[in-house]
């Protein structure tokens, strides 16, 4: 299953909701998002069927190995992105938006292009 850009941000949402939290469950992905609790049941029922998350019975998300390596990709390009840009000098806010919307369609050479380059700088 190829994902989509939304199936990779639920990933990394639930990612970031793990490490803050522990626990997660569909309802707190949904507030994070700001999405209705059904659009986050359906996604989490794709995700699931993809093998990319597991549900507890007690309505827990977890992660699979295939789950966390886009999660932690994702992040990983959210993460370097927004600090790249606001090194350039654009504002924290703009610099998350915009790096939430490339963290989804640069290429692997370009992003470790810009991570080589960020860490002859630091």
């Amino acid at each position: 299953m190829v994902l989509k850009e939304s199936g990779e941000m639920y990933l990394e949402t639930i990612y970031v909701l793990r490490q803050k939290k522990g626990f997660v469950r569909a309802i707190d992905v949904a507030s994070e998002l700001g999405y209705s609790k059904p659009s986050v049941s359906r996604a989490m029922g794709i995700l699931r069927d993809g093998g990319y998350i597991k549900v507890g019975s007690d309505g827990g998300i977890s992660l699979t190995e295939e789950g966390l390596e886009v999660a932690e990709r994702t992040y990983e390009r959210h993460t370097v992105l927004s600090e790249m840009f606001m090194r350039l000098g654009v504002d924290e806010e703009n610099a998350v938006k915009d790096a939430c919307k490339i963290e989804h369609v640069i290429s692997s050479t370009t992003f470790n292009a810009i991570k080589k380059h960020l860490k002859k700088y630091s």
